[in-house]
């Protein structure tokens, strides 16, 4: 009996070390992953906005997202400055910027924040810090709250555990997370019936027609009152410039008009004179001849080219050798090359100077490196050490993200033919109080004011509901002083029109 026990002993010890049972057993007794503690810092200040004293608290906050099993898989941080006391009856605009790639410091710091960073107003470069961080007048918080949200892999947010980031990389999968944290938010702050708002500047405005189909497009509804897009890019077809697309020469070349009558390539009374006349001309003859492609007659080839001449302001040798179709990039490097300069992108009002003057195209874009360093060391400077955030990752302003998936995934044509406008077209016909504010700058060939109006004028959207408003500025129209007075005083007025 005693030898039996211990063979039985014996064999159970070997049980116990054998690989498989010590890997069962070190499973077992691994402790939990320990709950992720998001990180926040908020203060207290006032302001005068629009005219109006408000008192206000400030937070920058993680908004951990889960899965189904509550797992923590993102934190995407939040800067929200809601008024005191806080009224659940007041409205409340969820902003973010665009890229895709780049953190809200731009709207955030430039236009609606209650801080802004002082940098040249007329389209010169902003140097070398200390940058000026001042009091912003023009903000919205007199008559909304206001949320800035950086996606994934944009300012300070990020995926938690072995959370692959690419899960948030697309048009589709940033929605949807984007979605979720302003579904949270009015959780948390108990603001689901206050009048909402939702904005965004560049990619920022195609995510906010994506996050209204989030939001929208089912039945477990977050209704909005109002969607405001600033710099607009909706339909990429309308200002592809590949091999075979000609829809982007129409919708650019207006804004060529406008870049060759500021530099003075061109003459006319106004900017809004002159790019009407080239709306008419893109939509008229111009796109009757690219239609025709190489059956244009030698005439109408002629009366063309004289006519591109006159609203670009470069040469018809020029425009021959480029068979009437000039691109954007080569636009920047043409216009000026007599004074050995080149034009922005984002604002074509800024200059820069390449290493040489023979190239094709820009060494870079003037009007980006003209401001970048002034926002972002404002950006830092704010919320670290005037809000007291305190955290070791580095704020990423642009460029954060990769691989990013484009595809609508509804089916071969929706991918072929990339648009998100009809998901405003559908959101406009299904909300009766829905209205969509659009701001453009004359001088912005990233998203051409142009290809904006084509988007949002065709079949399914109703006009009534939609504003254009244009600025003497580019992308970032908020950069000039008088363009960030008129940008508040008009989504303020959209606001308060409900």
């Amino acid at each position: 009996m005693t030898a039996r026990i211990l063979a039985l002993l014996a064999a159970s010890s070997a049980l116990a070390l054998s690989p498989a049972h010590a890997a069962d057993k070190d499973a077992s007794e691994k402790p939990a992953a320990a709950p992720y503690e998001a990180n926040s810092a908020s203060k207290r200040f006032s302001g005068t906005f629009g005219g109006r004293s408000v008192s206000y608290t400030a937070t920058v906050s993680e908004q951990v997202l889960k899965d189904d099993k509550g797992t923590a898989k993102a934190a995407i941080v939040t800067t929200a400055y809601v008024a005191e006391p806080r009224d659940p009856n007041r409205p409340v605009t969820f902003l973010f910027n665009g890229g895709p790639g780049s953190g809200s410091l731009w709207l955030q710091m430039g236009a609606f924040g209650p801080k802004r960073v002082a940098i040249p107003s007329n389209a010169r470069d902003d140097g070398g810090p200390p940058y000026p961080i001042l009091d912003n007048p023009d903000s919205l918080l007199d008559v909304t709250d206001l949320v800035f949200i950086d996606p994934v892999g944009t300012g300070w947010s990020h995926t938690i555990g072995d959370t692959d980031p690419k899960d948030y990389w697309g048009v589709t999968q940033d929605a949807k997370s984007v979605a979720q944290v302003i579904r949270q938010w009015l959780s948390e702050n108990g603001r689901w019936n206050s009048p909402k708002y939702l904005g965004g500047e560049s990619y920022g405005t195609t995510r906010s027609a994506a996050v209204v189909n989030e939001l929208e497009g089912g039945y477990n509804d977050v209704s909005l009152n109002g969607v405001i897009l600033i710099s607009t890019v909706l339909d990429f077809a309308a200002g592809a410039e590949t091999e075979g697309a000609e829809l982007g020469y129409i919708t650019t070349l207006p804004s060529f008009a406008a870049t060759a009558l500021y530099h003075g390539k061109a003459s006319a009374p106004s900017v809004e004179q002159f790019v009407e006349e080239a709306r008419q001309f893109a939509i008229g003859p111009y796109a009757a001849f690219l239609l025709k492609g190489q059956k244009a007659s030698a005439n109408e080839r002629a009366a063309i080219r004289g006519e591109l001449a006159r609203f670009t302001g470069l040469s018809e040798t020029y425009l021959e050798s480029a068979d009437l179709r000039v691109t954007s990039g080569r636009f920047y490097k043409e216009l000026l090359r007599d004074r050995g300069q080149t034009v922005g992108r984002l604002d074509s009002r800024y200059t820069g100077k390449d290493y040489d003057n023979a190239g094709e195209y820009p060494d870079n874009d003037p009007s980006f490196y003209g401001i970048d360093g002034g926002y972002t060391a404002a950006a830092n400077a704010y919320m670290r050490d005037t809000i007291g955030y305190k955290t070791e990752r580095q704020y990423v302003t642009i460029g954060g993200v990769s691989e990013w998936d484009w595809r609508l995934n509804g089916g071969r044509d929706s991918d072929a033919y990339l648009s998100v406008a009809p998901y405003l077209g559908r959101a406009l016909r299904e909300n009766s109080g829905l209205r969509i504010y659009v701001g453009q700058g004359w001088y912005d060939f990233a998203t051409p004011f142009f290809a904006a109006e084509y988007a949002l004028s065709r079949t399914g959207f109703p006009q009534d509901r939609i504003e254009f408003h244009y600025y003497d500025a580019g992308h970032m129209m908020y950069v000039r002083d008088e363009d960030r007075a008129k940008l508040s005083r008009d989504i303020r007025a959209f606001i308060r029109s409900r």
